[in-house]
């Protein structure tokens, strides 16, 4: 096992933790794991598909990755990313993606999920389809650094496990708990980073001016101030920023930032059954647009979506959202990423299909 997560390199298995089946006792499998390990770091590994461990939520859908729904690692070592290892070599790694839609396919799609829109059985959602390669002598270190370097994503992270690889170029924060205080930070907007910097000035005073992206932005943020009530003391549940700007090397990102204090006594299964998926993955109403989007999908999302992170020896945890991920299955040499993004009664399917093209771009140049 070698993980590169927050600067940081964690090596080799203490013990862990891996549940592949649904079970009603999952989150109790989990409580016991940290309580024994309570004292020592701990990596978190959570696929999308546990949130049919905590809503009456299925999914048959295909799974080319085999991922586990719950992965905790203690590391037996851990040391500090020196920067020089993040060096990008000249090596060529040749990999064809096929998208599992075409744009008329996908556009369809977009037009059918619109119309439970117009019918008022969610008012938003977050459709995503999976982009598959056969990969046989996949060099994953070297995809990741060089996604790493196109994007310099903050959440990012590479994992090579016992039976996968994860390169993952996150932007997006899901939760982050230091002492009794939560955040989270979905994010909801995005633009391509243009060239010419006068004309990605004046797309970004447009970008920031969308109704359509601020109105995705504002309906996930009720999304997530509804789901962290269920954990925070009364009255605690605060919007510090708004649709804020934030800007990266390849894309913009509108991000807004909810924080609560937490009541006394809340675990870690007790923020995640209460808050996961996050928000920004799912839609409103939560459930219902879960359920929707594993029927218009083909492939299950597996670790996409889910969320990999850090606990800490004090209870404390940072913990992104899946997102801008490939995941290479060594069992069978396949290897895959997703795109997706939230759709609206504003949002035009063409213009929606350029976008998750925008978001695929990075990767697809990470793997040429």
């Amino acid at each position: 096992m070698f993980v590169i997560l927050n600067k940081k390199i964690y090596s080799g298995i203490d013990s862990e933790l891996k549940l592949y089946s649904r079970s009603k006792d999952i989150f109790s499998k989990i409580d016991s794991f940290l309580s024994n390990n309570s004292s020592k770091t701990i990596l978190s590994f959570l696929s999308y598909d546990l949130k049919n461990n905590i809503e009456n939520l299925d999914s048959n859908n295909k799974d080319n990755t085999n991922f586990p729904l719950v992965h905790l690692i203690v590391p037996k070592t851990i040391s500090k990313l020196e920067e020089k290892k993040i060096n990008v070599s000249n090596n060529k790694t040749e990999v064809l993606f096929k998208p599992e839609f075409s744009k008329r396919e996908y556009v369809s799609k977009i037009s059918n999920i619109k119309k439970h829109i117009q019918n008022g059985d969610i008012y938003e959602t977050n459709f995503c389809y999976s982009w598959n390669a056969k990969a046989v002598n996949f060099n994953a270190l070297e995809v990741y650094k060089k996604l790493y370097t196109i994007t310099e994503a903050p959440f990012s992270v590479y994992a090579d496990l016992e039976h996968h690889q994860i390169i993952s170029a996150s932007p997006e924060r899901f939760l982050l708990k230091q002492g009794s205080t939560l955040t989270s930070q979905p994010i909801k907007g995005t633009a391509k980073k243009l060239d010419d910097k006068s004309k990605d000035k004046q797309a970004i005073i447009n970008f920031q001016k969308s109704q359509k992206e601020r109105s995705e932005n504002i309906m996930i943020v009720d999304l997530v101030r509804n789901d962290l009530s269920k954990i925070a003391k009364k009255s605690s549940v605060k919007v510090d920023a708004l649709c804020k700007l934030n800007s990266f090397k390849n894309i913009h990102q509108l991000i807004s930032t909810i924080k609560c204090e937490l009541k006394e006594n809340v675990s870690f299964s007790d923020i995640i059954k209460a808050t996961f998926p996050m928000g920004s993955m799912t839609g409103v109403p939560k459930i219902k647009a879960m359920e929707l989007m594993d029927k218009y999908e083909n492939t299950k999302r597996a670790l996409y979506s889910g969320s990999i992170g850090v606990i800490l020896p004090n209870g404390d945890f940072d913990l992104n959202v899946v997102i801008r991920t490939l995941i290479y299955n060594k069992n069978n040499s396949h290897l895959s990423f997703f795109t997706g993004g939230a759709i609206t009664m504003e949002s035009c399917p063409d213009k929606e299909y350029e976008e998750t093209l925008v978001k695929a771009k990075a990767i697809l140049d990470a793997c040429k």
